[in-house]
């Protein structure tokens, strides 16, 4: 019997990038689903306020996250300024899958961002967007389901949807 019989699947990490209310949804469910679930998010002042569910773990860098083979990297905002630098420490790392919420009928703004930093458009093109199963998701939770039930069809070899 080989270790991953033995041990079950190794532990994926799943590190939600930016407080959200598709975070806050992403990450409680993450762990239920046997993610370690991680929050980064680089501005403090957006966590004060009401305790909410964060995962396993809440850090302010892409540093502290511990990015690694076993990780997949997900943003849940595409509307804040640190998305450029935050995507391109994420491409340098090796974290196993990238991406960022979006609508898929336009570019998203962290093409032209990564373009400024000047990462090249192979690198660009690691970043996953839209995210998730299409099943026309609207609502955060929606989106989060979506979302890890593309993570889990991804981690268990699979190609999601209703396919067998």
């Amino acid at each position: 019997m080989g270790d991953l019989e033995r041990n079950g699947p190794a532990r994926r990490r799943l590190v939600v990038v930016f407080e959200s209310p598709v975070a806050e949804v992403m990450l409680r469910l993450a762990v239920e689903l046997g993610f370690q679930a991680v929050l980064v998010e680089p501005d403090e002042s957006r966590l004060q306020g009401t305790p909410r569910a964060h995962g396993d773990r809440v850090v302010h860098d892409l540093d502290t996250a511990r990015l690694d083979e076993s990780t997949d990297v997900v943003l849940s905002d595409h509307h804040r300024a640190e998305i450029g630098g935050v995507l391109q420490k994420a491409l340098a790392s090796p974290a196993r899958w990238i991406g960022i919420v979006g609508k898929p009928t336009i570019e998203g703004p962290h093409v032209g961002l990564l373009r400024e930093l000047g990462v090249p458009d192979d690198e660009i093109a690691r970043v996953h967007r839209p995210i998730g199963l299409n099943i026309g998701s609207r609502t955060p939770a929606e989106i989060a389901v979506a979302t890890l039930a593309g993570l889990i069809a991804d981690r268990n070899g699979r190609p999601g949807g209703f396919d067998f």
